[in-house]
């Protein structure tokens, strides 16, 4: 059990967020990001398998063949392209549907921090792509979301972060008014 550790790893990896969200212009979203991962159901089964390479869904997810705080997390928490599944009454299934832009600017800036934390000094602006794309076949996730989100990775990757987050700003500017 790390405790101590997983807490720490959390608060960097919000600070991080927080950071990006700032220089994206959602402050506010920065600064809720991720507050279930202080539940019960989410820290403790997080102190138990952390590891601090990776998130500790992963090893619980290896270790017991499904992670408990990962589904308590996505079900609550809307910069997860998981979050956004309804059911179809058309097809009669669970389906994806569009996520919002300010949810997909959020899981951008969400997804650059945690490859900034697990990576440390291997980070590269390209890393969050990679990660995406070695998991694009098996996700799903509504295309609009996925195009929206591969596009802001691929720029990051290719022309950096300040162009990223001035296009991103940018874009919300334009969706807010």
């Amino acid at each position: 059990m790390h405790p101590i550790q997983h807490c720490k790893t959390i608060l960097k990896h919000r600070h991080a967020v927080w950071k990006h969200c700032c220089r994206a212009g959602i402050p506010l979203q920065g600064l809720l990001h991720d507050l279930s991962k202080f539940s019960p159901a989410e820290f403790w089964v997080g102190a138990l398998y952390w590891q601090g390479t990776r998130s500790p869904n992963e090893e619980e997810r290896e270790q017991k063949g499904y992670s408990s705080a990962w589904m308590h997390h996505k079900g609550r928490n809307k910069h997860h392209f998981e979050y956004w599944t309804d059911y179809n009454p058309a097809t009669k299934r669970m389906e994806p549907v569009p996520m919002p832009l300010r949810y997909v600017a959020e899981m951008f800036c969400d997804r650059v921090a945690a490859s900034k934390v697990y990576l440390g000094d291997a980070y590269t602006d390209a890393a969050p792509l990679e990660y995406y794309l070695r998991g694009k076949q098996r996700r799903v996730i509504h295309p609009r979301t996925a195009n929206a989100l591969e596009h802001l990775l691929t720029m990051l990757a290719e022309q950096g972060e300040e162009k990223t987050f001035a296009h991103l700003r940018r874009a919300l500017r334009r969706h807010d008014s």
